[in-house]
């Protein structure tokens, strides 16, 4: 007999949508996933890239889904109130689903969902944590014990996650590991002629160390720390490369113009070009800053590419993910000392054990991939059920 389970997300991501698909495959699960808005599938301004954003891979392909209109008067996840989708519960009781698997909490709709629904139990996906936050404040702990208690389960995404809700007041047998997962496929498919052709698309030595920023050019994610961690290390044998856009850039811009060509601010990439630039680069760098950074999926994607990572204490996967020595390098969040001296270590390391290091990242991001995190949802919703 089939568990009928309904997802319920923001917009179709590169992230969670091979997921979908994958699990629509599987048997006695029958799936559909409602969206509440839809980003990425169509172009929309998304503000912290400050330009307006169409992803380049079919992301409805596979598995069951519908949009939820949303009535938002400016609508995105950038705010609370850019999800506001009257129609969410009717939609989802017209299809009965014997569980709802709610991913976040933090907007108006899936807020009212939370509070008003009682037709089936509710499971939370989230990725918050408590890395890098201020002390916490007792009204709102008081406010999210009260709101945890209307879900019956938590697919924690990773350790630090988890220990968010046990800091809320969710007993552990409601909490069951479901880890952060991308198309571990898609990138591990990225071929050294590739990556040497990107390098070379954009002006990159071919063996010399590459450092390479991805994200958004906003303040949360430090590239600025970066920046200044990279200059201050007089790395005259490294390259270090910023991919996205965002607010910073124009700040970027003017400072790697004096350069000599060692750190570059590049063009910004669609989908279907990322595998290509993380297996180009030697180590991917997150110094992100305060309690943002909830996990950080680009370090999966590096890490699927072979490719290991330097990130801050403050990033949600640090733990998990990033193993000192051996799939990557930690630093404490805000520190530019310690990031230089992070930069100096990772230099090294890639020089004399480069093909060790990508080994190692390869293999820990295996444990993290749409299979184990399948059975270990299905193993969830035998659970609740």
């Amino acid at each position: 007999m089939s568990t009928r389970l309904a997802i319920v997300s923001s917009h179709p991501t590169q992230y969670y949508a091979p997921w979908f698909s994958y699990l629509s495959r599987q048997e006695q699960l029958e799936l559909r996933v409602f969206y509440l808005w839809d980003f990425g599938v169509k172009a929309h301004p998304d503000p912290k890239f400050s330009r307006s954003v169409r992803w380049d891979l079919d992301l409805l392909n596979g598995y069951q889904h519908e949009f939820v209109p949303n009535r938002a008067k400016n609508p995105g996840t950038h705010h609370f109130g850019g999800l506001h989708n009257p129609t969410l519960a009717q939609q989802l009781g017209a299809w009965s689903p014997q569980i709802v698997l709610v991913f976040g909490y933090g907007w108006r709709s899936l807020l009212n969902l939370a509070l008003q629904w009682r037709q089936s139990p509710l499971i939370l996906r989230g990725d918050t944590h408590l890395l890098g936050r201020p002390r916490p404040n007792r009204v709102r702990t008081l406010v999210l014990r009260t709101l945890f208690t209307r879900f019956r389960s938590f697919a924690c995404v990773g350790s630090a996650n988890r220990a968010f809700y046990r800091a809320h007041g969710v007993p552990e047998n409601r909490l069951f590991d479901v880890p952060h997962c991308i198309d571990n496929a898609r990138f591990a498919a990225a071929t050294l002629e590739e990556a040497a052709a990107w390098r070379r698309a954009h002006g990159f030595d071919a063996v010399k160390p590459l450092f390479l920023f991805v994200g958004k050019f906003e303040q949360k994610k430090r590239p600025d720390l970066l920046l200044q961690s990279f200059k201050q290390s007089a790395l005259s044998d490294a390259q270090l490369g910023f991919l996205g856009d965002g607010e910073m850039k124009p700040r970027l811009l003017r400072a790697t113009s004096e350069s000599d060509g060692r750190i570059k601010v590049l063009p910004f990439h669609n989908q279907s070009e990322m595998p290509a630039a993380l297996r180009a680069a030697d180590c991917v760098v997150l110094p992100s800053q305060g309690s943002g950074e909830t996990w950080g999926l680009i370090v999966n994607e590096a890490m699927a590419c072979g490719t290991p990572a330097l990130v801050s204490d403050h990033v949600g996967c640090a733990a998990d993910l990033v193993i000192p020595g051996k799939t990557g390098w930690q630093f404490p969040a805000g520190n530019r000392d310690a990031l230089t001296q992070s930069l100096l270590e990772a230099n090294a390391a890639i020089r004399t054990r480069r093909d060790e290091l990508r080994a190692s990242a390869a293999a820990h991001i295996q444990a993290y991939s749409y299979e184990t995190a399948g059975t270990a949802l299905r193993k969830m919703l035998a659970e609740v059920l």
